[in-house]
């Protein structure tokens, strides 16, 4: 079949770049997380939404399964190839289309990296309001098709929420073109949710609308230390109440923070005691002097209120990006604890302290040598929890142990990484059986052959 497809995409495609060479295939055979690798039968690069309706139309006559990549900069298995499938890359589609400054948007191919639509937005005098530690690498398309979250949820909402319009392709090569670019068109069903958070089961974005923002005159950023968990939630809610432009409420558990400190080269301390939480608290202003002026105001309140018992103000942007460093560190951490278990999960606020005091003391008691760090975006309810006994045989348990424990409080399995294939077996901790089913039915509506991204998020 592969050998099929090689020669009829190459009468009907001649220009098309197709990667056969085992060499240069091993680059394209798992996401991040490097788990179970396999190597595609084939890679397809297409340049053109033209060229990649030709390419599905074709592969759903033969029937053959194929895998979008994008930047493989996912962490739950959904761009890793199963056997016998062929990988779509979107790698060279890739640019700017437009950018609309009185409209306040920007269009774009699938394929560009995050940080190339931040960077022609922030020169345009504007901002992307979607920002995650990935973002040299990963492709907006891969964002969309994840729904990712990133540092400014709470401010601004998820991927979903930066799309006016996209175009996505079907499987059986049929173009969708749902290009709006407007904030409000009731014009039927917006069909542009239906490819976004779908992990490319249900079609591949070629080309998306993205919501721009005007670029912020100011930023403030605190580290902050509290004792106990009831002061965070108290602290979350005076910030956004007290400050009003509250982008950023990163929470670091003692056990992360003193890692990263004492792990992770780059980072430092700038406070003067250890305390059981950390809080990294970004505000956008108006960059006056006033504004800064109210920021230390209020900072110095929420400690006369007993809510910090320590805090520091970044006086420069060097020092603001010492303070995201530490937070920032997850990335090389994740390699130094590797073999591990890694959490992407959504929690209820109100159970959050319960959740992890729960998890912490189940999983010392029944793993040796455990090292479990904690952090999150909190005020979006998302908690991430990695958890490492250096031991490969231990990591899927922990992984069934910690989603077994998430399901007594309501939570979901993935906040903001997708289910893909790592994750699909504990979908039904977090979705209805009539959800699911539900699901199914689109899945078989879109792509009745199942070609497109197969198995992944639940098997039809």
């Amino acid at each position: 079949m592969p050998s099929h497809l090689h020669t009829t995409l190459s009468t009907l495609l001649p220009e098309l770049d197709i990667i056969s060479d085992p060499d240069t295939l091993q680059s394209y055979t798992s996401d991040w997380t490097r788990e179970s690798p396999v190597v595609p039968e084939m890679v397809l690069r297409p340049e053109t939404t033209e060229q990649l309706s030709t390419i599905l139309t074709t592969c759903n006559s033969l029937k053959q399964a194929v895998v979008t990549q994008g930047g493989l900069t996912g962490l739950s298995g959904g761009a890793t190839p199963q056997m016998g499938e062929v990988a779509i890359s979107l790698s060279k589609m890739r640019g700017i289309i437009e950018l609309d400054r009185k409209g306040q948007t920007v269009t774009v191919k699938a394929g560009t990296p995050l940080q190339e639509i931040q960077d022609a937005a922030d020169a345009a005098g504007f901002r992307l309001a979607l920002d995650l530690g990935a973002r040299g690498n990963c492709s907006i398309g891969g964002n969309l098709s994840t729904n990712a979250g990133g540092n400014q949820v709470i401010k601004y909402g998820m991927a979903r929420e930066q799309v006016l319009g996209l175009e996505a392709v079907k499987a059986d090569g049929t173009v969708i073109s749902a290009m709006n670019q407007m904030l409000k068109n009731n014009a039927g069903y917006d069909l542009k949710h239906l490819f976004i958070g779908s992990e490319g089961s249900l079609g591949i974005i070629t080309q998306c609308v993205l919501r721009l923002h005007p670029k912020t005159r100011g930023r403030q950023t605190a580290l902050c230390g509290c004792e106990n968990f009831d002061s965070v939630v108290a602290l979350l809610q005076q910030s956004q109440a007290g400050f009003g432009g509250v982008s950023s409420f990163e929470v670091m558990w003692s056990g992360f923070y003193r890692y990263a400190i004492d792990h992770v080269e780059y980072t430092r301390d700038p406070l003067q005691s250890a305390h059981a939480y950390y809080v990294l608290i970004e505000l956008e202003d108006d960059g006056s002097e006033h504004a800064r002026e109210h920021c230390l105001e209020k900072l110095a309140s929420f400690m006369e209120q007993g809510l910090l018992a320590d805090v520091v103000l970044a006086q420069s942007e060097r020092e603001s990006q010492d303070f995201w460093n530490i937070r920032d560190s997850i990335a090389e951490i994740l390699g130094l604890l590797a073999p591990l278990a890694n959490f992407d999960i959504g929690v209820p606020i109100k159970h959050m302290e319960e959740f992890v005091k729960r998890v912490e003391r189940e999983l010392h008691a029944r793993y040796n040598n455990l090292t479990l760090i904690v952090f999150g975006h909190l005020g979006d309810g998302n908690l991430h929890l990695c958890a490492s006994t250096g031991k490969y045989d231990d990591k899927h348990k922990i992984y069934s142990d910690v989603y077994q424990i998430s399901a007594d409080y309501g939570a979901t399995v993935t906040a903001e990484h997708g289910i893909g294939m790592n994750k699909k077996a504990y979908l039904s901790l977090t979705r209805s059986e009539a959800e699911i089913n539900t699901m199914r039915e689109l899945k078989r509506c879109f792509d009745p052959n199942n070609i497109l991204n197969r198995g992944r998020i639940f098997d039809v």
